[in-house]
């Protein structure tokens, strides 16, 4: 029964729940002591920019260009799809170089890197020229295809 107190003796503080969830200050002050650490970053930049600069900015996978018939589409819904990296990344989309917002007819879906873009109850004035804008900081990369809808003759 020796083995009971043992318990309480673990230090507080050291519980590992505490540790995961706040390395970030001490780490930064890490980061900033070793200045040779990466080689190319010069010493005096601050640690979030490096990070940065370790993931690029970019789509996995391009949009593709959705070709429907009238007759069949009208009705049916398009969807395009990016593959991003990495998944901080903020996507906004555009039609023909505006900017679309959610709506009934427009549905935005974010699952970690998948970013689709769902138009609803596609119509012949919906096709066009759409853009997935990716920001993260001041980079910006944007990947476009078609929506095409062809009339019947």
């Amino acid at each position: 029964s020796e083995a009971k107190p043992s318990k309480e003796e673990t230090p507080k503080g050291i519980s590992p729940v505490k540790a995961k969830k706040t390395p970030s200050p001490a780490d930064a002050e890490r980061r900033k002591l070793r200045p040779g650490s990466g080689g190319e970053n010069p010493p005096e930049e601050p640690p979030f920019t490096s990070q940065l600069k370790a993931v690029p900015l970019k789509f996995v996978k391009e949009m593709k260009d959705i070709v429907l018939k009238e007759a069949e589409s009208v009705g049916s819904s398009a969807i395009f799809e990016v593959l991003i990296s990495p998944s901080t990344a903020i996507t906004s989309w555009m039609k023909d170089g505006s900017n679309i917002r959610e709506s009934p007819k427009h549905k935005f879906i974010a699952d970690g890197k998948d970013r689709k873009l769902h138009i609803i109850d596609v119509q012949l004035s919906d096709a066009g020229e759409y853009t997935c804008v990716l920001r993260l900081g001041n980079k910006e990369k944007t990947s476009t295809a078609k929506l095409i809808v062809e009339g019947i003759p």
